[in-house]
């Protein structure tokens, strides 16, 4: 049997003493440690604790309802649409903005500028998730005189494509020119040797190309030929015969005009000059044909991509975020090649290894933590993201942007009001992210082991 140790007593006033040593400094941790402590259990353990008894209530909080909320989240098509989502986040934006930080981290290396040129790609990351979402938003509106990407899109087709486009143009009636099926032809047929005029109407002056010039009677025709003019039959400030070719009327150049056989097909194509002449060559003689000008003379022209549609959205939604985070993977990933032992990379040169040699067996293989650490943090950032999903998509198109956090937020305190199945959604979120948040932990406490 052992004898219970005590705390010796002062000589003089029968207390005990201090502690002194171990007891000491258990004190001094604690200290330091309660207010870290209180904070903690005040902002995370006690609103998950809440979060989890809610999730058990009704929508009010009012009547405990058990797993109900949980059985309405996992049999509602919003929900699957936002976890199917976030499975997409979690397999491509981490996975590229990773491939891209290591991309850059390693080229960059061989520039000489690379400091400015990490600073650019760093940019992004000191602009916030809600900027960044009005940014891409902007760049990416259907509208061409809006979004810059359709800009360009629009612009590289103009440059390929030869036609001009008069959306809302209209014939010019009683003057041997029909309307079928949207297409602008002549009314009967034209043999070679002939010439025919297209006046047209409802175009404005202001929607002319530059290259316009006046109207201008076509070249006589020859016996394989059929030639003509195709106008804007109006005088600006009023006046001149309609139908006719007169001084103040402008030619429409780029319009493309076809030569039709009795079958449909078309047998001959040209485009009108700058003052709506045309010629069509290499025609038979022994046949008519009806004269045509094809509905996509008059089409809007092209209008570019809708990006923002339910189709494309989740890609845009995905890039905004990689545009922002790469940058953050290269800086990690420099960070560890910097620190990294080059004598190995030095030797497989001097063996004769190649550079994606020396890359792939050498470089990558000892970058492996700093990638691991960067990957898994990316995953657990993108399963809490909700600025840029929630900005960038218009309402048409939200839905199919959904992801968790965004319904979450969408049925608690978006108009939903419903707190419960608002509750059960971050618990999900939670459960989610916690593999990834352990898998951290455990990394750095290898890490310190070692």
């Amino acid at each position: 049997m052992t004898d219970t140790v005590t705390a010796p007593h002062s000589p003089r006033t029968g207390k005990r003493a201090a502690p002194s040593g171990r007891g000491r400094r258990a004190l001094i941790i604690i200290s330091f440690l309660a207010p870290a402590l209180v904070v903690l259990g005040a902002l995370v353990v006690y609103p998950i604790v809440f979060t989890l008894v809610r999730s058990f209530y009704d929508r009010g909080g009012d009547a405990f309802i058990g797993f109900q909320n949980y059985l309405t989240m996992f049999t509602n098509d919003t929900t699957f649409t936002a976890i199917r989502n976030n499975i997409l986040w979690v397999i491509v934006a981490p996975l590229v903005c990773t491939i891209l930080g290591l991309i850059f981290a390693v080229l960059l290396e061989k520039l000489k500028w690379k400091t400015a040129f990490r600073l650019i790609i760093f940019m992004p990351m000191a602009i916030s998730m809600l900027a960044a979402g009005v940014i891409f938003r902007g760049l990416f509106q259907e509208n061409p005189q809006l979004g810059a990407v359709n800009a360009g899109i629009v612009g590289i087709q103009s440059v390929f494509e030869d036609s001009s486009y008069f959306p809302g143009a209209k014939i010019r009636e009683g003057h041997g020119v029909v309307m079928e099926q949207s297409v602008m032809v002549t009314e009967g047929e034209v043999a070679p040797g002939s010439s025919v005029n297209f006046p047209l109407t409802a175009v404005r002056q202001t929607s002319l190309p530059e290259d316009a010039a006046q109207a201008a009677p076509a070249p006589e025709a020859g016996g394989d030929q059929v030639t003509g003019t195709v106008f804007l039959d109006v005088v600006p400030g009023g006046g001149g015969e309609q139908g006719q070719i007169d001084e103040g009327k402008s030619g429409l150049p780029g319009i493309r005009v076809d030569a039709v056989t009795v079958d449909g097909d078309v047998a001959a194509h040209t485009i009108t000059a700058s003052d709506g002449t045309f010629t069509l060559e290499g025609l038979d003689s022994a046949q008519t044909y009806r004269i045509a000008l094809p509905a996509s003379n008059f089409s809007e022209g092209p209008t570019g991509v809708s990006w923002l549609s339910a189709t494309f959205i989740n890609a845009v939604v995905i890039l905004a975020y990689i545009w922002i985070w790469a940058g953050f993977a290269m800086v990690m990933i420099a960070s560890g090649l910097s620190a990294m032992d080059r004598s190995l990379q030095e030797a497989a040169r001097m063996d004769g290894a190649t550079e994606w040699q020396v890359f792939s067996r050498i470089t990558a293989p000892l970058l492996t933590p700093v990638l691991l650490v960067v990957l898994v943090t990316l995953i657990i950032n993108v399963l809490k993201i909700f600025d840029l999903v929630y900005v960038i998509p218009p309402g048409v198109s939200r839905p199919a942007a959904n992801v968790i956090a965004v319904e979450m937020w969408t049925v608690s305190f978006g108009g939903g009001n419903d707190y419960g199945l608002g509750s059960a959604l971050a618990i999900l979120l939670l459960i989610l992210v916690l593999p990834s948040m352990i898998l951290n932990v455990k990394r750095f406490r290898e890490e310190r082991r070692a």
